[in-house]
């Protein structure tokens, strides 16, 4: 019966998969003159990058919790479920600023400014070594279950692997969606019969196993005070939260679709995809009755196949695994060399990405080969190691989106962007738990985070070169206007009555205007700059101070080089949400206090029907 259900449920896969590579326009299409990848096209992409962490996150995950891992990777799939719907978040507003792909970069360097968004470069970068690193050990590791090699020899495997990657991409050759979605293919149907199959094994010892761990989790959260609960829970997701590394690539690849809808589509694709098949697999494999465990934490999803199964469907693991992996190497090295790319174009450094004949960054891939390989000798291949320094760096990147999420909706609210926005209690509790998971892996793991901190510490040293010399910023600054050109505009007319209106970049006219009125408008170097609606329309850059310094600059300047002007300033009223008001109350409580400040200005706080 077992063996007629699985013939009958493969004859429908694979049906499915022919009808599937068959269908036209599923991975892409043309609009508006564009070719734009799907949202499938871009969840399967960043699937296979994620479901290659399958192969090595479930030991490493069992050999720092246990059979609490058995508990917790699921938990953690919600979680991470829970921390995507902030990734869409972040592409809706990159979307709206027309800064599409750059991910945590892009976000950073709108919110947080040029130099500290090259702590966002740092942590990026680290990701996608490590996961190149930990990719090339595991992809030997797993190729070599059956084989006694020396780990001399696994290394110069892993090194080769490396480097055999990055001559092809040095050559030009690339994987393509459609190459991707056969592989991805292959690896469903592969992966569906493991599951498949191990529930025809399910015993009660398998349910005996989880039961317990699902107890032990439990008493251990609750019945030792809050405080050690809470930490027990960071402990637990910080060794499991490598299971779904490649979650953050989505954002990477916005520029590959039309719009943000895509990327909350595909995130939604990866939670109801490999967001469960790697907590069921993983349930299924430490659930599993006399398997060694400790003795195959670098192979152990092979070792099980092998186990449960016979060796001809261990091969076919071996197979996905294989290929699994050195495509998560080849997108370290494509999405790294983007990231390069991305930055050397805004700062000028055009010489690392010198192109060859065939249009290959070959700089940017020989250097990430090296940096790859050096860290693959650095960690002797260890699969641990690494692990716990992707870990660390894949944390940081999450908390960098977090903190700079919470400061753009604090500074700006929901006004500017509508049509997607969460709660932001939540987003403060999420940044709290990965800090802290952030924080206790840093001490447990030293290494990671020196790892860490010393790219930081490189990557900062050239933000701060490139910013001060090559930043993009100074030529949006030179395009705008002074707050001299304001004062000689007013002084060049006889009115006595002038009336100062601050704007904000994305408001629309709807003032009565009378006497002599001007427009005020701030806006960031690091976003394009505003059209000019007329010659009273003045467009100030702010730099390091923010707006209500900027404001009090204006104002200062306006009472000393102005006293015969009858100045009367005009902000706009709050109309967005209840919660945006407070949120932007700090800044309406500096307002009130102007007229102490500034008694010979007239101010007011209005609001005139849209016409």
């Amino acid at each position: 019966m077992e063996k007629i259900f699985l013939i009958a449920f493969n004859i429908i896969l694979v049906s499915a998969a022919f009808y599937l590579f068959s269908k036209r326009s599923l991975l892409s299409y043309v609009s508006g003159g564009k070719w734009w990848l799907t949202w499938l096209s871009i969840g399967v992409i960043c699937l296979m990058d994620e479901l290659t962490s399958i192969f090595y996150a479930p030991s490493e995950a069992w050999r720092s919790l246990g059979f609490a891992a058995i508990i917790f990777i699921p938990l953690t799939s919600i979680f991470i479920r829970y921390l995507t719907t902030r990734m869409v978040e972040i592409a809706e507003i990159l979307d709206a600023h027309n800064l599409k792909g750059g991910g945590v970069y892009n976000f950073s360097y709108l919110v947080l400014g040029p130099v500290i968004s090259f702590v966002a470069v740092a942590s990026i970068f680290i990701v996608y070594v490590l996961t190149a690193a930990i990719s090339a050990v595991s992809a030997v590791e797993n190729a070599s279950s059956y084989l006694n090699m020396a780990p001399t020899v696994k290394i110069g495997l892993e090194i080769g692997i490396i480097w055999l990657v990055a001559i092809l991409n040095i050559s030009g050759i690339h994987n393509n969606a459609r190459v991707t979605f056969i592989i991805f293919l292959f690896t469903m149907v592969v992966f569906l019969n493991l599951i498949v199959a191990s529930f025809f094994n399910f015993s009660a010892l398998n349910w005996d196993t989880i039961s317990q761990s699902a107890i032990t989790t439990f008493s251990t959260t609750t019945n030792h005070g809050f405080f050690n609960g809470f930490f027990y829970l960071v402990a637990g997701l910080s060794s499991c939260i490598l299971a779904y590394s490649g979650v953050e690539s989505v954002l990477q690849t916005a520029t590959l679709v039309e719009s943000w809808r895509a990327i909350a589509k595909s995130y939604l694709f990866l939670s109801l995809s490999v967001g469960i098949i790697t907590p069921l697999v993983t349930v299924l494999v430490l659930s599993t009755p006399g398997i060694d465990f400790s003795a195959h934490q670098t192979d152990l999803i092979v070792h099980y196949a092998n186990f449960s199964f016979g060796p001809v469907f261990a091969v076919f693991v071996i197979i996905v695994a294989s290929l699994t992996l050195l495509m998560a190497i080849n997108t370290a090295f494509v999405a790294g060399s983007e990231l390069i790319e991305r930055v050397s174009h805004r700062y000028n450094f055009n010489w690392i990405i010198k192109p060859n004949r065939l249009a290959s960054l070959y700089r940017v891939h020989i250097g990430s080969a090296i940096f790859f390989s050096l860290v693959v000798i650095f960690t002797q291949g260890k699969q641990h190691s690494l692990a716990h320094m992707y870990a660390i760096g894949l944390l940081a990147s999450f908390m960098i989106q977090l903190m700079s999420l919470l400061i753009y909706r604090y500074a700006k609210g929901t006004k500017e962007v509508l049509s997607y926005n969460v709660s932001r209690t939540g987003t403060f509790f999420l940044f709290i738990f990965i800090t802290s998971s952030f924080i206790y892996l840093s001490y447990h793991r030293p290494e990671g985070f020196f790892l860490w901190f010393a790219t930081t510490i490189a990557f900062l040293l050239i933000g701060i070169y490139g910013t001060k010399r090559r930043a993009p910023e100074l030529r949006e600054v030179k395009r705008g206007e002074t707050p001299m050109d304001l004062i000689f505009y007013i002084a060049e007319s006889d009115e006595k009555n002038v009336h100062i209106h601050f704007k904000r970049p994305f408001d629309t006219p709807q003032e009565k205007t009378y006497d002599r009125a001007v427009f005020i408008t701030f806006y960031s170097p690091r976003q394009p700059i505003p059209d000019r609606s007329g010659e009273s329309h003045f467009r100030i850059p702010f730099k390091r101070a923010n707006i209500h310094h900027n404001t009090l600059a204006i104002l200062e300047l306006l009472q000393y080089e102005l006293p015969d002007k009858n100045i009367t300033v005009h902000f706009g009223w709050p109309t967005s949400s209840w919660f945006d008001r407070i949120s932007i109350g700090v800044m309406v409580f500096q307002l009130l206090h102007l007229p102490k400040m500034f008694p010979k200005i007239n101010f007011k706080i209005e609001n005139f029907k849209m016409h």
